[in-house]
């Protein structure tokens, strides 16, 4: 678990070497950016585990390295920021993060969100789904993490991948909201049916052929999501 890299993107000196410190100690190799323009760089020389990203910086805003940084890389990230409105929170999300922790922060919290997200992307490596299946027009590789609608590739972020991955792997039955929300983010956001709006809607619109007409991820109202079971190749 604790064998991986940790790239923290901060402009505040103080924090990032806070972060440093309390990483090393942890067991985690840390390399570290001071604004967003470095950020990318250092994510594409050194391929990190993982992102520890503030959204307040100089050069390029955390938002917008996210932005780029989803165009290339599904590496998980963690956003860590004074700001704190739900807008943004939702920001994020859209944008692809995995996870979101306001400051002031717990430095304990951090690793221990850190070890979740962490945990989330083995367990994708470990679902048992077929390899490959298809939803009408919509052809999923889980082995080579490829998706493509008729003859057009799509993106998904390791989150999306995830949800759609325990949407399959329940295909047919009805998977309630605090359940998905548990299994995908943990816990501490089973209330936070908003956020899993988000994802779904995000994720109807790369999968489904009309997203405002869902035909594959089916809407329980007041309950949850019903994935229909498809055709294993």
């Amino acid at each position: 678990m604790k064998q991986c890299r940790i790239l923290v993107v901060e402009d505040d000196e103080r924090i990032l070497n806070f972060l440093r410190s309390k990483l090393k100690a942890s067991g985690y190799e840390v390399s570290t950016a001071n604004d967003g323009v470095q950020g990318l760089e250092q994510a594409q020389a050194q391929e990190p585990n993982l992102i520890v990203l503030d959204l307040l910086m100089p050069k390029m805003s955390g938002l917008d390295m996210l932005r780029e940084l989803r165009s290339f890389s599904s590496i998980p990230v963690i956003i860590l920021t004074a700001k704190g409105d739900d807008i943004d929170k939702i920001k994020g999300f859209q944008l692809g993060a995995d996870d979101y922790l306001t400051k002031p922060f717990n430095p304990d919290e951090l690793i221990a969100r850190i070890e979740a997200v962490m945990r989330r992307v083995e367990q994708l490596k470990r679902l048992d789904i077929p390899e490959k299946i298809s939803l009408g027009q919509i052809t999923i590789d889980f082995k080579r993490h490829d998706i493509s609608v008729g003859d057009e590739e799509r993106y998904l972020t390791r989150t999306e991948w995830f949800l759609l991955s325990q949407l399959v792997k329940n295909a047919g039955r009805l998977m309630l909201y605090e359940n998905l929300l548990t299994q995908i983010w943990g816990p501490e956001y089973r209330n936070d049916v908003q956020l899993l709006r988000t994802c779904i809607s995000r994720l109807r619109r790369k999968i489904e052929t009309d997203p405002d007409n869902p035909k594959l991820i089916r809407t329980i109202p007041r309950s949850g999501y019903i994935l229909d079971k498809p055709v294993s190749q």
